[in-house]
């Protein structure tokens, strides 16, 4: 009999017999539980991230996600703020009586965003499991409003902007029609794993997946099952995956182990690594600040590159010190070394404009967003009048709808592998029971030598005497 748990509608199977033990096991080495890391994916597929903050651009329009709202302002001209709230949004129709799904309930908070390649279209998905599509040319408007049946992590359309890819929380692809926006999801592909990144090759030919289990998987878009190769080489969660501008050949992954790796993804080759989780302890050593999970990497949780892909700005979950990353094109090649940025706030989350100026969302109720631009001495801060007109539109459109956020980052705490040092405290227990065996040995044998004492000095019988 094979070991297995159920998580959701899904069951896994251990590769091994119950009870039998592994070879770590027997060695004496740590090893992680199978029953436990499927317990706390189970777990985690519940937990939900609070406050969630998101930014990038749909056309002219900067868009960003507080809370259950969406905002849109538009950086060219005067116009008004779209505003989406979804805890305003259409229900979800009631169950009929035959229907043995039951309700589950959210709070109606912005889970994921993703923008077409054109800026016509945006998606969201929110905590109640709402997949809402909008247009936002000439204006922006309401397309269709759908139900998915995992909270999702990750969304994504494809460069033809005919379909919309939806991974969830269970690790599973949901495919939803742009065309015929009414039509419900249909099953794409799926991991064993929970799905953190999903992003489709600019020649709509490849899916590639990314779960928590430190797995890149490239499969072909219309037969997914044909896997074209695996990106392997992370060793925690791979939170974060994007393709670069002008280089359709190469992908950026980013971790839970705090390095960021460039593929050349139909073949799963490595290019370049970078470690990051040095720098990031540095920053907070000398700003004297200690982490509460100090002991654990720092999450790479998003990645992106300007439109000319000669830069590429990399945000770490763990970077308190308010500081980014940025790599620079080293020719063609690859990219150089990362550098720090220091920042005002801590920044929630970047973006690229057309113009390659590098928007960063901040954890500020003062000044939510600041603009860098990049010249021969650096990266500069534009603020106030320096940002331009652009800059103060999206500041008079944001503020009314901003608040700060409770967590300044998105948490990965939950999906980090741990450890659990279970032949340490079966090897403490054997010894127990061998201590406590070799008591019972030598009291047995002490109580059997004193019997024995007692007898050999005891007179013998005297022999009774004979009859008359």
């Amino acid at each position: 009999m094979f070991g297995k748990v159920k998580h959701r509608h899904r069951v896994y199977f251990s590769a091994r017999p119950l009870g039998q033990k592994t070879h770590e096991e027997e060695t004496g080495g740590n090893v992680t539980s199978f029953i436990g890391d499927c317990a706390r994916v189970c777990l985690s597929v519940h937990r939900r991230r609070g406050n969630m903050r998101t930014l990038g651009f749909c056309g002219d329009w900067l868009v960003t996600s507080c809370g259950t709202k969406l905002v849109a302002v538009h950086t060219k001209e005067d116009r008004e703020a779209f505003v989406f709230d979804c805890s305003l949004a259409e229900k979800k129709p009631k169950q009929t009586k035959g229907d043995d799904t039951s309700e589950e309930t959210g709070n109606d908070e912005v889970l994921a965003v993703a923008t077409s390649a054109s800026g016509k279209l945006l998606a969201l998905t929110d905590d109640t499991k709402r997949l809402v599509l909008f247009g936002c040319e000439p204006s922006w408007r309401c397309i269709s409003t759908r139900w998915v049946v995992r909270r999702c992590t990750a969304l994504t359309f494809s460069r033809a902007e005919d379909e919309l890819l939806l991974a969830d929380k269970s690790g599973d692809v949901y495919s939803f029609s742009v065309v015929e926006a009414q039509r419900d999801g249909e099953l794409k592909l799926g991991h064993l794993s929970m799905l953190l990144a999903v992003v489709i090759s600019p020649d709509d030919r490849f899916i590639i997946t990314a779960d928590r289990d430190e797995k890149i998987r490239v499969s072909h878009r219309r037969s997914p099952y044909n896997i074209q190769a695996f990106c392997l080489g992370h060793r925690q969660f791979v939170s974060a995956l994007h393709i670069p501008a002008g280089r359709p050949d190469w992908l950026l992954s980013g971790s839970g182990d705090g390095t960021v790796k460039l593929w050349e993804f139909e073949s799963g080759r490595q290019l370049q690594s970078w470690e990051l989780q040095q720098d990031v302890s540095a920053a907070e050593q000398n700003q004297n600040q200690v982490h509460p999970a100090a002991d654990q990497d720092a999450a790479v949780c998003s990645v992106t590159s300007s439109p000319d892909a000669h830069h590429v700005a990399i945000l770490c979950e763990r970077d308190s010190s308010r500081h980014l990353f940025c790599l620079d094109s080293d020719g063609g090649t690859g990219f150089g070394p990362p550098h720090m940025l220091s920042l005002a706030c801590s920044p929630l989350d970047v973006s690229f404009d057309q113009e390659g100026r590098l928007w960063v969302l901040m954890d500020s109720c003062e000044d939510p967003v600041q603009v860098l631009c990049c010249s021969q001495s650096g990266w500069q801060s534009l603020r106030g009048g320096s940002g331009g007109p652009e800059l103060c539109r999206v500041m008079g459109g944001l503020k009314p709808h901003w608040s700060r956020s409770e967590a300044s980052t998105r948490s990965f705490q939950h999906l980090f592998k741990v450890s659990y040092d279970n032949v340490t405290s079966y090897l403490q227990k054997k010894q127990q029971r061998l201590e406590e065996q070799l008591k019972r040995r030598a009291a047995q044998e002490e109580k059997s030598n004193k019997k024995s004492r007692g007898e050999e000095s005891s007179p013998e019988n005297p022999e009774e005497p004979e009859n008359i």
